[in-house]
């Protein structure tokens, strides 16, 4: 296994997709080449702006395709509908890969974002009281992660041998008496008014409007490098040097001064850049 790679064996044969990608041979040489980015948020057209205009200049034209829920993403590119997917971090991109079987590869690191607590009932955690309702993502990483944000909120408190991810059986006390309800993470932002809090992934709080400086508690979990954003591309493709290369430019072409002027003007420093100094793709351009 390549340093800070994720691999697998691959299960899925890559098909042919119903968005149009880069052909197999001499990527570079063509005029125009085409790559398509799979994303999860409409934030991420405008995260991704500035290098798409860089790669404009270059004969690379990097096509957003949005989809509305974690799962098919990685479906999608390890089919061989996209090229590239950045929506996830570390830890739910291996998770997929264990539960899915998925061959697919980190090619570079971009940001990581905050998992705040949300909530349109109560101004602070304080408030919270018995028989009230947290929600937070049903997928295993973003809910233990949330679980954690919870511990870390002084809601609960965890088994000493709970997982990196835990679930709610790792629950060990609960400080207050919540429930604590599981729902898909895109659902998340809309059910605020419902529940008494919730635990929302970033993309999601910043398509529903929700501030960093609105959350009631904020993650303590950002320098956490499995929590780190990721480009993913299929591991097979990186057997093949003009796609290295050309995945290359992608890679370089968001981690700049301009991507990080988003992040902080745009969004407030709601973006941070983590990993920006890690080639991910060294040994491949090696072989």
């Amino acid at each position: 296994m390549k340093k800070n790679i994720v691999k697998t064996v691959i299960t899925a044969a890559v098909a042919a997709g119903i968005f149009a990608g880069i052909g197999s041979q001499s990527v570079l040489a063509e005029e125009n080449v085409k790559v398509t980015l799979g994303v999860v948020g409409s934030v991420y057209e405008e995260l991704w702006a500035p290098a798409q205009e860089a790669l404009k200049e270059e004969g690379i034209d990097l096509e957003i395709v949005q989809f509305s829920d974690y799962v098919t993403p990685n479906n999608a590119l390890n089919s061989g509908e996209i090229d590239l997917n950045a929506f996830q971090h570390q830890i739910y991109l291996a998770s997929e890969i264990e539960q899915y079987g998925y061959d697919l590869s980190i090619i570079g690191n971009t940001f990581i974002i905050p998992l705040n607590l949300y909530s349109e009932k109560v101004e602070s955690v304080d408030e919270i009281k018995d028989g009230d309702t947290i929600a937070i993502p049903n997928d295993l990483t973003n809910g233990g992660r949330a679980i954690k944000v919870l511990e870390a909120a002084g809601l609960i408190t965890l088994k000493d041998d709970a997982d990196f991810s835990p679930t709610l059986d790792d629950i060990e006390t609960y400080n207050v008496d919540i429930t604590i309800e599981e729902l898909a993470a895109n659902t998340i932002p809309s059910t605020l008014a419902d529940v008494t809090a919730a635990v929302v992934n970033g993309n999601y709080a910043l398509d529903f409007g929700l501030k960093t400086e609105e959350a009631i508690f904020q993650d303590t979990s950002v320098d956490e490098h499995e929590y780190w954003n990721l480009i993913a591309a299929r591991t097979e493709d990186l057997s093949d040097p003009e796609k290295v290369e050309l995945y290359s430019k992608v890679v370089a072409a968001f981690q700049t001064d301009a991507t990080e002027e988003v992040f902080n003007e745009t969004y407030g420093g709601y973006f941070i850049a983590e990993g920006w100094d890690e080639d991910l793709l060294a040994d491949y351009k090696a072989e």
